[in-house]
């Protein structure tokens, strides 16, 4: 791997580390079916596999029932135009394929291969592709040149039966598309009658043009480097521009921009001027969407023309005109009725969508992720948040239908509800509402403490902290090792946000000292021995940090065990009031998210322990957006007080069971019971009726730490799991202690949680001032 010197304001080093790490890349290829014994061999290869084919031998369309092809996309480039890096090659654009195929998966539960085609000729890349059909339900053509892509689709759709797509296209068409509907709503203006001005004449511009044309647009002037398109007009012309081309006596930007209503831009940086803004109709409407830069930063746009609504790429300002939110839902939505290609309608329908989820109230987990602030419908909401989790039940079914209304569907959906709760069920909550959380950090800022700042791992972790705009980090350490560390991973000098605290030199020293003599004085502790422990003991020192509300979470655990680290805290941060403190890992997968406590402090957890672990872990997970179901696990399944082996957990398991019945909680909960009967719904519905779970349990409280912090690292190192944690609950502020062989990015999630967490309750009581709560419910 080539070594490149990197700025701090990039990501460049970090993504390459990453890229490269364990198995290189970003995706594999897992079985979907049993594979243990011989006789699963043999059902799935020879000879049993020759039943299927023979059946798909006589009807092709059996392929979609015996086969993965119907949730099956093939992300395909020849790398002429990859992202914004023009031609590298079809073998550069693979690390872009292969992250379009991660989006596929995580947002719409799409399989997806991706095929980079070292060709540049568009009949021979079009003779490859072709012959690919019986291999995928759809294609999803990306980074393709234009004017190559547009014959490259047109040709292909023509001569294929599923869907062929450029979503460098039509994704950005149907997304800018959603948000002029509302924003023609807010400005009380009809498509007829709106003067648009669209500066950039690619693809994106292009497909841009012609679907608001389908949707009713009719005074459309279109700009390129050269200036308006017009009738008659010689230079830079190809035949798809001059599509587009009036009758005027425009020439300029500026020209066409007088008196108009709105304006498109897919161009480049500073294009807009304050002149031509001025001179734009009541209301302006400004799609600003040339990335990283846009054509006009949104503060200027509002301060020339503060009647404006501006729309930009960047996921920093309000209205991000981002494809993620169209092109997964677009292919679940066409896969799911085996549509033969994405046409007008469908797209319009996805905008459509779109745009009136956006006019919805947003659920509570959406404004806790977003700063607590509730997004409502306005200049700048117009179109939904690329994290909220009613996308995927929303534009599918709207895409669906408008593929049956108009012919194309080779499938009639069932019933519009039953087929939104499948949707529903294709995705784990926890990823959307871990990325909402991110997303939440950049809205409301946090501060975050890396006890442990000399380690390379924690130096990297609050860089990309900081670089994510997730808030403040603080580095506890010597200034000399950290920059030294710095410099050996090639990076120059600290980013903006992250700072270095010498537990030594700091100017709060008196007052952490202070706060820890008044809490250990009547435990043995001389004022001498707290000197030392705030002097020397970068744990204690961070935790007197977040006690005292200088930090909202620290995080430590790469160089001391996690009985050694939890020693250290409980010496500033006091377990809450009412409830012992423990661990809760959180385990997620293709399968679903289990929450496993305790997995880090009380041994054998007395039946109150067991009671309120599992009312907090329940109450985390519906944090999380899970209904928790919470199983006491045992090794037997409602065996009572049976005097045997097992009859220590069960007797304290029973007795936190009726801590919960007289308490009256509201979720459900069960056990004793094994993992088989927990996690199989059937099997324990047939063996145990009486079972109140009535589903798959999702938090699981083990009889011991033992058995719970084995089960959690055991999933994390066997299975297709990623974990998050433990999370450490219980205390009166907020610390996380990682494992020691936590990698850089799981530092920054037990961060970005932490700090979430202590955002959405109160601070610590000794903190100076008391802030509000954010809204969110008290796990409590």
């Amino acid at each position: 791997m080539s070594k490149k010197k990197i700025s701090t304001s990039d990501l460049d080093q970090q993504s390459l580390v990453m890229h490269a790490a364990g198995r290189p890349g970003k995706i594999e290829i897992t079985p979907s079916k049993p594979l243990e014994t011989q006789h699963d061999l043999a059902l799935a290869y020879s000879p049993g596999v020759a039943a299927p084919c023979r059946v798909i031998a006589d009807n092709p369309d059996d392929s979609y029932t015996y086969t993965s092809r119907g949730n099956l996309v093939a992300v395909i480039s020849n790398g002429t135009a990859i992202l914004g890096l023009g031609n590298l090659g079809a073998a550069a654009s693979k690390p872009v394929m292969e992250g379009k195929a991660v989006l596929f998966k995580r947002f719409a539960d799409i399989d997806s291969i991706d095929l980079e085609v070292d060709t540049t000729d568009v009949d021979a890349f079009i003779e490859c592709v072709r012959h690919l059909e019986p291999s995928f339900g759809a294609i999803n053509l990306e980074d393709i040149k234009a004017p190559d892509c547009f014959v490259i689709e047109q040709r292909l759709q023509e001569s294929m039966g599923i869907p062929v797509f450029h979503d460098d296209q039509h994704g950005t068409a149907v997304i800018v598309a959603s948000g002029m509907i509302n924003a023609l709503e807010l400005t009380g203006r009809k498509p007829s009658c709106t003067r648009v001005v669209m500066n950039g004449a690619g693809a994106s511009a292009l497909a841009c043009a012609g679907l608001l044309k389908k949707m009713g647009f009719e005074d459309i002037t279109l700009c390129d480097r050269t200036g308006v398109i017009y009738e008659s007009r010689k230079q830079g012309m190809n035949p798809y521009k001059q599509a587009f081309a009036r009758k005027t006596k425009m020439r300029s930007l500026a020209d066409a921009l007088a008196g108009a209503d709105a304006f498109i831009g897919l161009s480049s940086k500073d294009v807009l001027d304050e002149a031509m803004v001025r001179s734009m109709n009541r209301d302006p409407i400004i799609f600003a969407l040339a990335n990283p830069d846009p054509e006009i930063l949104p503060e200027r746009a509002r301060a020339i023309r503060p009647d404006c609504i501006i729309a930009t790429g960047r996921s920093d300002y309000p209205n991000q005109i981002n494809n993620v939110l169209g092109f997964p839902f677009i292919f679940r939505g066409a896969l799911d009725v085996r549509a033969r290609c994405i046409n007008d309608e469908m797209k319009i329908a996805a905008a459509r969508s779109l745009a009136a989820l956006a006019r919805e109230d947003v659920p509570d987990e959406v404004d806790r992720a977003y700063g607590g602030k509730h997004l409502t419908f306005g200049r700048e909401y117009l179109i939904p948040v690329p994290f909220d989790p009613r996308l995927i039940s929303t534009v599918p079914p709207a895409v669906a239908q408008a593929a049956q209304d108009s012919g194309v569907a080779g499938l009639t959906l069932p019933d519009g509800e039953s087929y939104r709760r499948k949707l529903r069920a294709r995705l784990d909550p926890t990823f959307s509402i871990l990325q909402t959380s991110f997303a939440g950090l950049k809205a409301r800022p946090g501060h975050v403490v890396f006890a442990e700042g000399e380690q390379k791992r924690s130096l990297r972790a609050g860089i990309s902290f900081v670089s994510q705009g997730f808030g403040q980090a603080t580095l506890i350490g010597q200034e000399r090792i950290i920059k030294k560390n710095l410099q050996s991973l090639g990076i120059d000098a600290l980013p903006p946000g992250l700072k270095i605290e010498n537990a030594a030199l700091t100017k709060n020293r008196e007052r952490y000292l202070e706060y820890l003599y008044k809490r250990l004085h009547r435990r043995g502790y001389l004022q001498r021995d707290c000197q030392r422990m705030v002097n020397q003991n970068r744990n204690i020192f961070a935790a007197c940090m977040v006690a005292l509300g200088y930090a909202d979470a620290m995080v430590t655990g790469l160089t001391r065990n996690y009985r050694d680290s939890y020693r250290d805290i409980r010496k500033a941060i006091d377990p809450s009031a009412l409830y012992a403190p423990f661990g809760l890992t959180v385990a997620t997968s293709p399968a679903g998210t289990l929450f496993v406590a305790d997995t880090t402090i009380t041994e054998e957890p007395s039946p109150e322990q067991l009671a309120y672990i599992a009312i907090k872990g329940a109450r985390y997970a519906n944090w999380l957006g899970h209904t928790p179901r919470v199983a006491f696990i045992s090794s037997a399944s409602f065996t009572g007080a049976r005097i045997d082996s097992a009859a220590k957990p069960a007797v304290r398991i029973s007795g936190a069971l009726e801590i919960l019945r007289a308490k009256k909680v509201d979720f459900l909960y069960d056990g004793e019971m094994t993992i088989d009967a927990a996690l199989d719904p059937e099997l324990a519905g047939t063996l145990y009726p009486f079972n109140t779970l009535k589903g798959v349990a999702n938090v699981l409280i083990m009889p011991t730490m033992h058995a719970a912090n084995i089960s959690a690292k055991l999933l994390y190192r066997v299975g297709h799991v990623s974990v998050i944690g433990p999370m450490l609950l219980g205390m009166e502020a907020t610390a996380n202690i990682v494992t020691m062989s936590s990698s850089t990015s799981s530092l920054v999630t037990a961060a970005a949680m932490a700090v979430r967490y202590a955002q959405d309750f109160d601070k610590p009581k000794n903190a100076p001032t008391k802030t509000k709560k954010s809204g969110a419910q008290d796990l409590l």
